[in-house]
């Protein structure tokens, strides 16, 4: 039985929805023009200002032959082929058709010199239409920005991002599969000096709309850089106030003072590597006591202040099952996680020259994600809780109206193409863990709409805020809400965000204190955002999505969208080899060896002891095994190794039909001719031990 306070805030949502069709009305009226904030040389766009990219299905778009690209890349760092090609010309591109076939999404290409390529986009075709349909456009054009995006048809044309992402060191000490850097296998150090990242920084703010970026320090492991902390510290000096770390954990959990030491310097978030819940689930990553390391991770972190984002690179066949204990983990530890970041697999890197039988098993969507959780855990419905990450840039176009001309930074606006990245926002109970996706207690679709006729207007700040708390009042529906939460809960959570009256709930810039940080824990709601991000590979590649990218990398050759970097024409392998620091050789000579956990080799841990809530039922006692009963690969290195045994059974047989032949045709006789088989298993596990031997102590 619903409480009477419920009745009430029903009643006043009903006498809302009427207020509403007055002052939108009123609204409406001679509309104020936009107009051209401090951190922008271009006014706000008005919606139907923003541009969009062609939608829909079928439709055509500009991609990559996967073949052509890598022989194209290796022209170029052989230097047989000049890098202007790539700022010039449009190398290894080709057109790509988007289609339905059979209920699901599908790119298909062609080649003329490779032939035919499809894959999947998407497994429901209800939900990539509801993504696109809610793509409210694009962000405001890129400018003051022509020294640091100039890549040709890769450069970066939309907006100003919402995670600036630097690799610190191409070093790691792990040897994960998959890694789409191909960490430690490339054969050379690439670590940026003091002032390669000072510049970076500096560079990054030149360009506009100068938004509210975060900078995430990756690599590699970002931990293993002699700047890290120095790095951090920077970076909240020179105006980012989320400033995160993608790291796989272990130097964290070895030590709590360096936890310490990184949250006093200004670290925020750790996006933490997070595969599934125990050894077993993480057993894919090759070292013994994965779990526990995160684990501690978790608690080192949590307790210094910096918050965790558990980072899930999701395979079909390896982890898939993973992602309903993982929603749960974190529901039973809502204090812990403000977020949680999927990623479906982008075969690249060490991935890049996957077979298609190996690509067809393993591939995962954003619709893979949202249906996993919704059947894993009883959560949300794909096509009605699932947005595009861009679909928040309404809400920060408020924000930026809110807060006038004279702000130095715009709000962070993640304006995606709909087909990068989706998330479901879930209103969670600290108290009793009781958990409800936002959209079913707010009509998501229509307060958007709300919003944007209220920025349309471009009405001053207060009457701005009330427009926002009418078209929030009309669209709550209490009694889908949680238990305890009230209308007033979901005001606090906004202006919060948004920042938006100047009500402090604890400081979040440079001068921020623990103080602070526990102040804005002590929120009896979280805002849990369920999110997948995906990344492209030369598989799936759509110029359309690299334009508008939002997790640009700064390089020493700019700043480059991350699948362009990463995957697409490979500006990574050309930025790193290009500005490569030392050989191996060299490195080893003057630094000595770090060390690297491969192989099934523990990380030492000072302590095991953790408060995080954990379900015996959640942890999982022994790997996935589908790939195991189809006999698919699991990994790049065992498929080397399956195409090295493949090549020695047909020598053998042809050693034997030659043999045979020579027998029974020309007469011949002579002994049998022996040809070794290798087994796989055995093989694997030799060459790990040589990854440990040739790159850690």
């Amino acid at each position: 039985m619903h409480k009477p306070v419920k009745y009430a805030e029903k009643a006043l949502s009903y006498a809302a929805g009427a207020a509403w069709a007055v002052f939108d009305k009123l609204n409406a009226v001679h509309r104020n023009p936009s107009f051209t904030p401090k951190w922008s040389d271009k006014p706000l766009l008005k919606s139907w200002e923003k541009e969009k990219p062609p939608l829909g299905w079928p439709r055509e778009t500009d991609s990559l032959c996967p073949r052509c690209v890598p022989e194209i890349r290796q022209q170029i760092l052989d230097g047989t082929r000049p890098l202007t090609d790539l700022m010039n010309q449009r190398p290894g591109e080709i057109k790509a058709t988007i289609i339905e076939r059979d209920g699901k999404i599908l790119m298909v290409k062609d080649c003329p010199v490779h032939g035919h390529f499809e894959d999947v986009m998407a497994i429901d075709t209800a939900f990539y239409r509801h993504l696109e349909q809610t793509f409210p456009g694009r962000d405001i054009r890129a400018h003051n920005d022509e020294s640091l995006h100039c890549h040709g048809s890769s450069t970066v044309t939309h907006g100003r991002g919402s995670v600036l992402t630097i690799d610190l060191t191409n070093r790691c000490n792990m040897m994960c599969d998959p890694c789409f850097m191909d960490a430690n296998q490339v054969g050379f150090v690439h670590e940026l000096t003091w002032d390669d990242i000072r510049t970076m920084l500096d560079n990054a703010i030149s360009i506009k709309p100068k938004r509210q970026m975060s900078v995430q320090f990756s690599g590699g492991e970002p931990t293993l850089s002699p700047y890290f902390l120095d790095a951090v510290r920077y970076a909240r000096k020179v105006g980012y106030n989320s400033v995160q770390a993608a790291t796989n954990g272990i130097e964290f959990a070895k030590s709590a003072e360096f936890c310490r030491k990184a949250a006093e310097a200004g670290l925020r978030y750790a996006y933490l590597q997070f595969d599934g819940i125990g050894n077993a689930a993480n057993s894919h990553r090759k070292v013994g006591n994965l779990f526990d390391v995160k684990l501690q991770a978790i608690e080192n972190l949590y307790a210094n202040g910096v918050d965790i984002v558990p980072v899930i690179t999701l395979v079909n066949g390896i982890n898939n099952e993973q992602v309903g204990r993982i929603v749960k983990f974190a529901l039973d530890n809502p204090k812990r996680f403000p977020f949680l970041a999927f990623q479906p697999v982008s075969f690249t890197g060490r991935d890049e020259a996957v077979t298609d039988e190996r690509r067809a098993a393993q591939r995962y969507t954003l619709s893979h994600l949202a249906h996993d959780v919704k059947n894993q855990t009883g959560l949300g419905e794909p096509a009605r809780d699932w947005f595009p990450l861009s679909f928040v840039s309404t809400f920060s176009d408020w924000s930026d109206l809110v807060h006038g001309p004279n702000a130095d930074w715009g709000q962070l606006s993640c304006g995606c193409h709909p087909n990068c990245g989706v998330g479901m926002a879930v209103m969670v109970d600290k108290e009793t863990n009781e958990a409800v996706p936002v959209t079913a207690f707010l009509n998501g679709d229509r307060l958007a709409n709300d919003i944007k006729r209220v920025n349309d207007a471009a009405r001053g700040k207060w009457l701005s805020i009330f427009g926002m708390a009418l078209a929030l009042l009309r669209n709550y529906d209490p009694f889908q809400a949680p238990t305890h939460f009230r209308f007033s809960d979901l005001l606090k959570k906004f202006d919060k965000t948004f920042g938006a009256t100047g009500r402090s709930y604890g400081r979040v810039d440079g001068a921020r204190t623990m103080d602070d940080i526990w102040k804005r824990r002590a929120d009896r709601w979280n805002f849990l955002l369920i999110a997948g991000m995906w990344f492209q590979d030369l598989f799936n590649y759509d110029f359309r999505r690299t334009e508008q990218c939002i997790i640009p990398y700064a390089t020493q050759m700019g700043e480059i969208s991350f699948c362009a970097y990463n995957t697409g024409i490979g500006w990574r392998q050309i930025v790193e080899k290009m500005h490569m620091t030392a050989t191996l050789t060299k490195w080893y000579e003057e630094h000595g060896r770090h060390e690297i956990f491969a192989g099934g080799k523990k990380v030492d841990l000072a302590r095991k002891e953790h408060s995080l809530v954990l379900r015996d039922e959640l942890v999982t006692q022994e790997e996935q095994h589908d790939l195991d009963r189809l006999g698919v690969a699991k990994n790049a290195r065992e498929e080397k190794i399956r195409a090295r045994n493949e090549r020695l059974r047909k020598q053998q047989e042809d050693a034997r039909m030659a043999k045979l032949y020579r027998q029974h045709v020309l007469g011949e006789k002579s002994g049998p001719e022996l040809v070794q088989i290798e087994a796989p298993g055995s093989k694997v596990q030799e060459e790990e031990r040589e990854q440990v031997g040739s790159f850690g102590d």
